[in-house]
């Protein structure tokens, strides 16, 4: 099928996700940590990279027992300077799961990314479950129409849009719309986000879809005429997300991550 054909143009060729690992591996080395996941974030999990696309790569590290015991609490993020296509990042755990308590959106993108370059197990399969069982479709809901409204004004206003800025408030408002279908968490694939929401408008999606198909042909700073109808839908449907109402904001328990971040700063204390 031509979606299937457009979703794997650009796949993580064997010597990157080498490079990744090795990269990786490295940043172990040097900080004295253990990487528990990593993947591709950004377009390429998306699933619309173009042929000019960084590779995001995130990451979940542990740090060694001693680094928790400290009055004054260390630098819970990693980041190394971006070297030519290569972004590379990553959050510590305890930082991690108090955004996973949050429902934070990003973390959970992470961890429903399709390109995996690391997973530790058990550790990683757990990690995949807290982030289920403590999802909040409130926050997620605010999250992403937030998101979408942003970058709405901020992108597409102009009689010449770039093609990469019209899927940074379609995605965002699908899957607020995913969530407020009841569906709980959306899906990170955007081919697979779209054909679920707008399955009843078959003209719109194949627009998208060529919209899509251009985008993730041509390099990232392709533009092209305003388009008229989907920047309406775009607007309509924002102007739908907006008045809903999602509800009271819900709460995680923190007991079951609690248990999981000292069970893992404990298992990797003594490697």
């Amino acid at each position: 099928m031509e979606q299937e054909k457009v979703l794997s143009a650009h796949p993580v060729s064997d010597a990157m996700q080498a490079t990744v690992r090795a990269e990786l591996a490295g940043l172990e080395r040097h900080h004295g940590v253990t990487v528990l996941f990593a993947c591709e974030s950004g377009s390429r999990g998306w699933g619309f990279a173009s042929p000019d696309s960084d590779y995001d790569v995130r990451f979940i590290y542990v740090h060694r027992l001693p680094w928790y015991l400290t009055v004054s609490p260390g630098r819970d993020v990693i980041e190394q300077p971006i070297s030519g296509e290569l972004d590379v990042s990553g959050w510590e755990l305890r930082k991690t799961l108090g955004l996973l308590r949050a429902s934070n959106p990003t973390v959970l993108e992470w961890l429903r990314s399709p390109i995996v370059y690391r997973q530790a197990q058990p550790w990683a399969e757990r990690l995949h479950a807290l982030a289920v069982q403590g999802f909040s479709p409130v926050r997620g809901y605010h999250h992403y129409v937030s998101m979408a409204r942003k970058n709405l004004r901020a992108h597409l206003s102009g009689d010449v849009v770039r093609y990469k800025k019209y899927f940074y408030v379609l995605r965002p408002l699908l899957a607020a719309r995913w969530i407020r279908e009841g569906r709980g968490a959306p899906p990170m694939r955007f081919a697979q986000l779209a054909a679920c929401t707008l399955a009843d408008d078959a003209g719109l999606l194949a627009e998208i879809n060529e919209l899509l198909e251009l985008k993730m042909r041509l390099g990232e700073a392709a533009k092209g005429p305003r388009r008229a109808r989907i920047c309406s839908f775009l607007e309509r449907e924002l102007a739908c997300a907006m008045a809903h109402q999602p509800g009271p904001s819900d709460s995680c328990d923190a007991a079951p991550l609690d248990g999981y971040l000292r069970e893992a700063v404990a298992h990797f204390h003594e490697e």
